[in-house]
């Protein structure tokens, strides 16, 4: 039977309408152009156009702005736990969040075009029935874009440490802030191979050559 769980992030994950980023800033109150200047602090690890320089550190580029805006605030208060981070965002404003959070939403991520795994691929798109471990296309949706409204992170080229990192972070509960628990109940059920799949599919995501069979 499915989870309610699964369910749930199946039902969020559908939007009503398929917004522009730039649509989705205006909603947020952020501007890009202003946002660009004060990233200057991020723009070190992420990249100036938010695409990261090491694979251990994520790609900001074409991420939601509303997920951004809400891990800065998570950072800011303690809910989401790492002293470089935390250091570096104390200080800002919610003007300073919209605004960056808005610069690097329109950013384009750099997807690798190397990096791929089919039974990442696999497990992406349909999970794992003996496990139960659900699709991450359930919530991240079939093409890795998220869902901005619903503060569902975009996964598409993320870099391969850092999602291997997250999901063993959520399985120790090292990191709790997702909503209701659900990458922490879906990081239990996955293996270290699992993990590994998953993260080297999302790093060429997009680069892949579509189906013909669908």
């Amino acid at each position: 039977m499915m989870s309610l769980r699964f369910v749930f992030c199946l039902l969020i994950s559908i939007p009503i309408h398929t917004y522009s980023s730039e649509e989705l800033n205006e909603r947020a109150g952020g501007n890009a152009n202003e946002g660009q200047v004060k990233s200057a602090a991020c723009q070190g690890c992420h990249g100036p156009d938010g695409n990261s320089v090491s694979p251990d550190w994520p790609n900001l580029a074409s991420q939601n702005a509303n997920y951004l805006s809400r891990q800065i605030r998570d950072f800011q208060s303690g809910a989401r736990q790492d002293p470089s981070m935390q250091s570096i965002v104390i200080g800002l404003v919610e003007q300073d969040i919209m605004d960056i959070a808005a610069y690097f939403a329109t950013q384009k991520v750099k997807v690798d075009a190397t990096s791929n795994s089919a039974a990442g691929k696999k497990l992406y798109r349909g999970g794992n029935r003996y496990t139960h471990l659900p699709a991450c296309a359930g919530c991240h949706g079939p093409s890795g874009a998220g869902n901005g409204p619903g503060v569902i992170p975009s996964l598409v080229g993320q870099k391969p440490g850092y999602v291997i990192k997250t999901l063993r972070d959520f399985k120790t509960g090292t990191r709790s802030n997702d909503r209701n628990q659900i990458m922490q109940d879906i990081a239990a059920k996955m293996t270290e191979k699992e993990m590994e799949a998953v993260a080297q599919f999302l790093a060429g995501m997009g680069a892949e050559a579509p189906d013909t069979d669908e």
